[in-house]
């Protein structure tokens, strides 16, 4: 151990972690894995070829990463007025503005898979404003920007512009949702020093369709 106010010297024969490992800097050993959640992580690998690092860093309490999952599934997968791609660009928009590293990183490789665009998807997690967006996209990540940064100011005005693009009641209330599960995730990330797979910094990085 080093002494107090004294860095650690590192030397030539201590291996470089790699960006990914550990997934959180907080000491949190995984518990056994049940037949469900090995089972949801080798479905994983099967479909993306990697375990995310945020069921990783839940997996030390199969309670919390069950509820998690659960959630995530809920409100990224399930069916919705929302588009799976809609859904995403609400993710990046939100940890945009909170600068959150894990979650710019994972589901800015998303938008550009969904889109098929890898230019829409860095665009995304710059500024989104920069983007030619569609009406009804612009509206979304507007009311969704707002309700992360200045959620006392969301009024009805705020919904009827929602409304004006052609959302009904209930995906308004998925718009809400989501901006609300990534606000929670930014943070909890940003607190965990959360660290995306290395694998999502090379996804979907061809031309533009």
């Amino acid at each position: 151990m080093s002494a107090p106010g004294k860095k650690a010297k590192v030397t030539a024969a201590e291996p470089k972690l790699r960006d990914d490992a550990p997934a959180i800097a907080l000491d949190l050993p995984p518990a056994p894995l049940d037949a469900a959640t090995q089972a949801y992580f080798d479905k994983c690998v099967e479909k993306i070829g990697f375990v995310p690092n945020v069921l990783q860093a839940y997996a030390f309490d199969l309670t919390k990463l069950g509820a998690f999952a659960a959630m995530y599934n809920d409100l990224m997968l399930a069916p919705s007025g929302l588009s799976k791609l809609e859904r995403e660009m609400i993710a990046v928009a939100v940890s945009s503005v909170n600068r959150c590293y894990y979650c710019l990183t994972a589901h800015g490789a998303a938008v550009r898979h969904l889109s098929g665009d890898p230019v829409l998807g860095e665009q995304m997690v710059m500024n989104y404003r920069a983007a030619r967006l569609e009406p009804r996209q612009r509206a979304i990540l507007d009311f969704a920007v707002k309700l992360t940064e200045r959620p006392h100011e969301v009024e009805e005005a705020d919904r009827a512009a929602l409304r004006a693009v052609g959302l009904s009641e209930r995906d308004v209330w998925d718009v809400a949702a989501v901006t609300g599960f990534f606000n929670m995730s930014n943070r909890i990330a940003s607190a965990t020093d959360m660290r995306p797979n290395l694998a999502y910094h090379g996804e979907a990085r061809g031309p533009a369709a």
